[in-house]
């Protein structure tokens, strides 16, 4: 079988509170506690990497007003993910951290520096999930009106990749001497003005620190979309994608292969991570009982599914009748997510009830989710899962402890970090 990779997708935000095995977590996680367990635990079961979303709002899409958002806390609570990120790397040795930052939001030259300085702080283990931001409201918070058009945010994204990149080149390799007999510490005509000015960016450069650890950071996508994909496969080195079944996962990881060989690049050098939840219990039917009582509350899962997708695309759901069939919807926000939404149902009940249980591919024992697993990678050709759902201690504990030895058993995933930097342990196989 195909050997792959694993991550895990999630924030720096409130796990589920109100559960029976919940404890205190609903309370305490803001301290970054209960992600530094999270991390140890991912660690010891040899995970690539931890994707830290984020957004910046509290969105009142849905209903015109934020309750929806509370009280789910759908996005918000949401804690800056870039302060956690030497939190987790100082705990751990191996493990890559992954942080979001807009290319909407942030100066170029501000982020290369920060980023640089993370990658140096963890000796090489730090990667940047690159977002253009996708509501008015995020945008609001930062001094603007609206967001760009779509497709010029991943134009503008292009150039701000650009220029942090050769930002992050602006000082070679071996610019520090340190050379006592000539009291000389960085070698001047090693550090490089950048001088970039574009349509949208424009910085002079160099950055004011040594180029770090991996040179430059890892770069993580998650776009969609047709232009989401063009960038993607010009920039990413790990993709991020909610495919629904098999059949969608390889003809995603077929059709960004492609554009990459387009783009010049070896498909090899990304490695595209499908988004699953898997359902864990010691018997085949403990499993689907399990997956029943995370099914039952129907109202809570309506409203929660239609207040983020209200969130996303910035489209009042709450104007339908759950049982009104949807007119031709369109938005400037998250087009992908949006058409992902309308494919379970074409009435609000029905789209928010396929679209709430949308990651929920595997269910079953370690024994049993792990072959399928292995089943899914040898049909689509790699690369690897990136599990999402509560980080709590119970649920991770169910990932590392019963499902990962299952695979390594069987051969699947690493059971040792190869090497020190996460570029190379991702790059690996």
């Amino acid at each position: 079988m195909t050997k792959f990779h694993l991550g895990w997708f999630t924030n720096f935000s409130n796990p589920p509170w109100n559960t029976t095995w919940a404890g205190d977590e609903g309370r305490t996680w803001a301290n970054g506690e209960l992600h530094v367990d999270f991390a140890r635990s991912l660690e010891r079961a040899c995970f690539d990497y931890i994707m830290l979303e984020d957004s910046s709002m509290v969105s009142d899409a849905f209903e015109q007003t934020s309750r929806v958002d509370l009280k789910y806390g759908l996005y918000a609570p949401k804690h800056d993910p870039v302060t956690l990120v030497p939190l987790l790397t100082a705990s751990t040795e191996h493990i890559g951290i992954i942080a979001t930052c807009s290319t909407s939001f942030y100066p170029p030259w501000l982020l290369a520096r920060r980023f640089s300085t993370l990658d140096h702080l963890s000796g090489g283990r730090v990667g940047w999930n690159v977002v253009t931001s996708s509501e008015d409201r995020a945008a609001q918070n930062y001094g603007m009106d609206k967001l760009a058009e779509h497709d010029q945010r991943y134009e503008r994204a292009d150039e701000f990749v650009d220029l942090v990149k050769q930002l992050w080149a602006s000082w070679d390799e071996d610019a520090m001497v340190l050379d006592r007999e000539t009291g000389t510490y960085v070698d001047h005509t090693k550090v490089h003005v950048t001088n970039f000015r574009g349509k949208y960016h424009a910085s002079r450069g160099p950055l004011n620190l040594p180029r770090s650890p991996q040179g430059e950071p890892v770069i993580c996508q998650a776009g969609g979309s047709p232009r989401g994909r063009e960038f993607a496969a010009r920039n990413a080195e790990t993709i991020l994608s909610a495919a629904k079944d098999p059949a969608a996962m390889k003809a995603f990881r077929d059709d960004i292969r492609m554009r990459m060989e387009k783009e010049g690049r070896d498909p090899d050098s990304c490695k595209i991570m499908f988004i699953t939840q898997p359902v864990l219990a010691d018997t085949e039917s403990d499993a689907r009982a399990k997956v029943e009582r995370m099914t039952a509350d129907v109202d809570s899962r309506i409203e929660s599914a239609l207040g983020h997708i209200s969130a996303l695309t910035e489209i009042d759901l709450s104007t339908y009748e759950l049982d009104e069939e949807f007119p031709e919807l369109s938005t400037n926000g998250h087009r992908t997510t949006l058409g992902d939404f309308l494919s379970y149902g074409n009435t609000p009940r029905k789209a928010a009830l396929g679209w709430s249980m949308k990651n929920v591919h595997y269910v079953g024992t370690p024994d049993s989710v792990a072959e399928q697993m292995g089943e899914t990678m040898d049909f689509v050709g790699g690369d690897g899962f990136l599990i999402t759902g509560s980080i709590g201690r119970r649920y991770v504990g169910e990932i590392t402890e019963g499902l990962v030895p299952a695979l390594q058993r069987r051969g699947l995933v690493r059971t040792e970090y190869e090497h020190d930097m996460f570029r190379e342990n991702l790059m690996s196989f």
